[in-house]
């Protein structure tokens, strides 16, 4: 295990956001390199009891902290028998200050969305519901390994509105092998029929080791047209602009007003709390991951003891005595700042000269100066008032723009 420096300490968080992994799938997708697993479901009731146990466990060591906002992610959460959701957000709640005002969201495969296995989730809380549709069209989804089909997305969307959901994501990828831009013209067109609160849009992303990248690698599939990618995705920005969404990050889109809380925590680079396995966490100027294995997960906590008193500060010694904890890293200021210019920039609202100043006590121009203005003269950045943006042509080259910001100063 690499805990990092054991020199440096932090306050303890007071205010955070709550990720919660479900490791569960009923089939892996070949493009998919998640810490996800099929046929372990034998694990499903030990790995729910140990789940509880860690959740419990971090409202001890962290006194109880407030709780923004929650989201079941994975994996695939909604594969799971709903009383496990119920009771993983009862113990949540017994254990942190979790605000009336939540977002509490619940990642879902169309085809388990059922009207039974729906109806009781608003009821517990979860007022969010992010559906992982992926295309519109049915040769698309049998490359994506997707178990649903076209139908089951528009029922399980209907039957969400049913039960009374009013906050709705869904998720789609464009820059798939053999997609035209007529499907992804389609795909849209659908969408705006339905009329969701928010969107998720993402260029695939050829994994090493994944199966669909050794398709690829093999000839059995045709490597992705990163110039075509970029066509659909410009095409995105003016199909949902013009129908009103905002473009509130690069790869997403809400109705006004309707933006994911959770994510924002991380593109705001403030704290959260990752549970589960190969979960990550942010907290107190540390970045830290659990064990990736369920097994091992469930093992080491089913020998761990419940701790009874509060940790005085967040440190590389305080973590060690985190059974599921696997790696930390100690987050110095250099760093803190170059992420937050990172994920800031991907914003809509850019990143703030001033906040930048209150954050971290010292101004912005003082440390990326020269970024900035060579950023700005070859039309990726661009400055109104107080803020920096990244440009349309920026956004669509927004990972050559933040390795600037990782350079040395």
């Amino acid at each position: 295990m690499d805990f990092g420096s054991t020199n440096r300490t932090y306050t303890m968080p007071t205010d955070i956001s709550l990720y919660i992994h479900i490791p569960f799938c009923h089939t892996k997708c070949p493009y998919c390199d998640f810490n996800t697993f099929a046929g372990i479901e034998t694990l499903i009731p030990s790995y729910i009891m140990a789940l509880a146990k860690e959740i419990s466990q971090w409202g001890v060591l962290l006194g109880k902290p407030k709780v923004n906002t929650v989201f079941f992610g994975g994996g695939t959460p909604s594969y799971l028998p709903g009383e496990t959701i119920h009771s993983i957000i009862d113990v949540a709640r017994s254990t942190f200050q979790i605000t009336s005002s939540a977002e509490i969201t619940m990642e879902a495969n169309p085809g388990d969305l059922s009207n039974e296995s729906m109806s009781s989730l608003p009821q517990r809380g979860i007022n969010r519901l992010s559906i992982g549709v992926q295309s519109l069209d049915e040769s698309l989804l049998k490359i994506l390994g997707r178990r649903h089909s076209i139908q089951d997305a528009f029922k399980a969307y209907k039957t969400a509105r049913q039960v009374g959901f009013t906050n709705i994501s869904m998720d789609f990828m464009y820059g798939l092998p053999h997609q035209t831009m007529e499907q992804w013209q389609d795909t849209l067109n659908h969408v705006l029929a339905m009329s969701p609160e928010h969107l998720s849009l993402y260029c695939l992303t050829l994994e090493d080791g994944t199966p669909m990248e050794q398709q690829v690698r093999l000839g059995e599939l045709p490597e992705p047209d990163p110039d075509l990618a970029a066509d659909m995705y410009l095409c995105a920005v003016d199909i949902l602009g013009t129908a009103g969404y905002r473009h509130y990050e690069i790869s997403n889109w809400a109705k006004p007003g309707m933006e994911s809380l959770h994510n924002l925590t991380y593109w705001r680079n403030h704290e959260y709390l990752g549970v589960g396995p190969g979960a990550h966490s942010y907290l107190g100027g540390w970045r830290f991951h659990n064990i990736n294995s369920p097994r091992e997960y469930i093992r080491r906590l089913g020998k761990t003891s419940s701790p009874s008193t509060t940790f005085g500060s967040i440190s590389a010694e305080t973590l060690r005595q985190v059974a599921t904890v696997e790696g930390v890293e100690a987050i110095n200021k250099h760093l803190e700042m170059s992420e937050t210019m990172m994920l800031g920039l991907r914003l809509e609202e850019g990143v703030s000269l001033a906040g930048f100043e209150a954050r971290f006590d010292t101004t912005l121009p003082s440390v990326y100066d020269k970024q900035i203005q060579e950023l700005i003269s070859v039309g990726l950045l661009h400055q109104t008032g107080d803020v920096l943006y990244l440009t349309e042509h920026g956004r669509l080259l927004g990972n050559e723009v933040f390795l600037r910001f990782f350079e040395p100063t």
